[in-house]
């Protein structure tokens, strides 16, 4: 096995609302991870993998570090703080501002105390001026000290192969962990629940989102005369009976653009015409049920 390629894992973490997700997607050249201007839209660690000439690097999507409120809170902490352990590198996003509030200071303890190579990234590049930079940077070196510093704009790819070269070269040399065709590692049900959920994100007010969640309860191929089609049957849960109402709409006009969206997407995502049905259901304070959570895939301590 030829062990003269840079491969490694390297975990991307941050304050909710930092871009981490659309940096993944960008890197990656398509959507991997779900993304909304939402807090908390990533619940879990994505695994997304970007291979080139030069290796291959394992990329771990983290939800956003910030202080639980329910037992979901604590499961995404948790996804958060195991997604440090082990890896090569961590790139640690942050926004251009140059005041560090008690959240950053809280990560920068974190990183203090590891001995892992981080390399700050400065994301929304593009929204400051560059003489903006130099006291964002400068009050992020008096906090600690980086591996490397990398301003960039993952919203329109400016500088992200920058990161991308500052990533290969503190990689360790070794074979490469999938083949060369892999983009994630994620089960098909799991991307189809995902972009469900997105488009609800998207699409409903903001009390709803953060209490639903997306089970796939069928998801069959069968081939017809026009192709192959998915069939997929989903069940998007809430916490409350007024919730159910908001994501139908009147004469269900909310559920059907939801659906409509999520279609269009998943259409996109299996290459393939999708027939899909959704229904919702009460699961009433689900974020702080054990047995829900873990029925949701949300298993505390895992």
């Amino acid at each position: 096995m030829v062990l003269d390629k840079k491969c490694g894992f390297v975990t991307i973490i941050g304050r909710p609302n930092v871009g981490k997700s659309t940096l993944v997607n960008r890197i990656i050249g398509q959507k991997i991870v779900i993304t909304s201007n939402k807090p908390q839209t990533t619940r879990k660690k994505i695994r997304a993998v970007y291979t080139d000439d030069r290796g291959q690097v394992v990329f771990l999507d983290t939800p956003g570090m910030n202080k639980p409120k329910n037992k979901l809170g604590d499961f995404m902490r948790g996804e958060a703080d195991r997604g440090i352990e082990g890896v090569d590198v961590i790139c640690y996003l942050v926004e251009p501002s140059s005041f560090i509030g008690d959240g950053e200071k809280e990560i920068i303890n974190i990183l203090k105390g590891l001995n892992t190579k981080v390399i700050l990234v400065i994301n929304k590049a593009d929204s400051v001026k560059k003489d903006d930079l130099l006291p964002v940077i400068e009050s992020f070196n008096k906090e600690t000290d980086f591996t490397a510093i990398v301003p960039l704009s993952a919203k329109t790819g400016k500088n992200v192969d920058e990161l991308l070269n500052v990533i290969y070269e503190n990689l360790p040399e070794g074979p490469m962990f999938y083949d060369e065709d892999t983009v994630t590692d994620q089960p098909v049900k799991e991307i189809a629940a995902e972009i469900i959920r997105e488009k609800a994100l998207h699409a409903l007010s903001e009390e709803v989102p953060h209490g639903i969640a997306v089970v796939i309860e069928k998801f069959k191929e069968r081939e017809s005369d026009r192709g192959m089609i998915t069939d997929i049957e989903a069940t998007v849960y809430c916490e409350r009976d007024s919730h159910k109402g908001i994501i139908i709409g009147k004469g269900g006009q909310m559920l059907k653009k939801i659906g409509s969206n999520a279609r269009f997407e998943l259409e996109k995502e299996f290459d393939c015409r999708v027939n899909l049905q959704l229904w919702v259901k009460v699961n009433k304070d689900w974020r702080n049920d054990d047995k829900s959570l873990s029925n949701f895939g949300f298993t505390p301590g895992e």
